[in-house]
């Protein structure tokens, strides 16, 4: 079965061009394309695709609240497009539910992957950006709350009456969920098969109420499972 993509962006040439590179690809099919937010949410309504290839910044309904009503309404994995690789609008998204980032000037190989990745569930962690995202998010604290002294941007403090409800595996799976690391590499770190991996990353996310990798990601600095700049030894 095909995997059904959405592509939104406000410039035709980078829509198009998307969509074409996409288009080609055997088991994908890219159902629509999209000129701001609120035609994106329109395609997603009608056409139920797996993946939404959306711009961060379009007019009228802009990516953000494209992303934050689409998943709160579908299954559908949306995939923030920006043209910096740090742009202030993606940490809003980080909590709309993206599940991860692309440079527009993203390599035709890693467009691809990228949707086969979100597709198949997962998060598009992996690139570095995506890891500093989320620690300088943490780090300043949500922009919608904006720090009134000093201690009020520090990371937040360790609170462990959410994460109880993991076993200590599923806690350290978390850990390393937070540090960037696959599940191949999570399964070379515990010595076991990237199976039993995928039960505890399921495990987490279920008994967290996390949509996917990236809000695990996200849970974990807030709760000081990690610090920004935690990558391990």
């Amino acid at each position: 079965m095909s995997i059904r993509v959405v592509v939104a962006d406000d410039q035709e040439l980078v829509r198009s061009g998307f969509a074409m590179i996409l288009d080609a690809q055997p088991g994908i099919e890219v159902v629509a394309e999209a000129g701001d937010g609120a035609e994106a949410v329109d395609a997603v309504r009608r056409l139920a695709p797996d993946v939404l290839l959306l711009d961060v910044r379009m007019p009228g309904v802009d990516g953000i609240e494209a992303a934050r009503v689409v998943c709160a309404e579908s299954g559908c994995r949306v995939v923030m497009l920006t043209t910096f690789d740090v742009d202030e609008y993606v940490y809003d998204a980080l909590y709309a539910g993206a599940s991860g980032f692309l440079l527009k000037d993203v390599r035709r190989d890693d467009l691809v992957h990228a949707v086969r990745v979100v597709a198949a569930g997962d998060s598009l962690l992996a690139p570095s950006v995506t890891r500093r995202l989320v620690a300088d998010f943490v780090r300043r604290g949500r922009p919608d709350q904006a720090a009134e002294s000093p201690a009020a941007a520090a990371p937040p403090a360790a609170s462990p009456g959410r994460l109880a409800v993991l076993t200590a595996r599923e806690e350290e799976t978390l850990r390393l969920l937070a540090r960037g690391l696959s599940n191949a590499e999570i399964a070379a770190e515990f010595v076991v098969s990237e199976h039993t991996v995928k039960t505890h990353v399921s495990n987490v996310l279920s008994k967290l109420a996390l949509r996917d990798r990236v809000q695990a990601v996200i849970c974990a600095y807030e709760h000081g499972l990690v610090v920004p700049g935690d990558h391990g030894g």
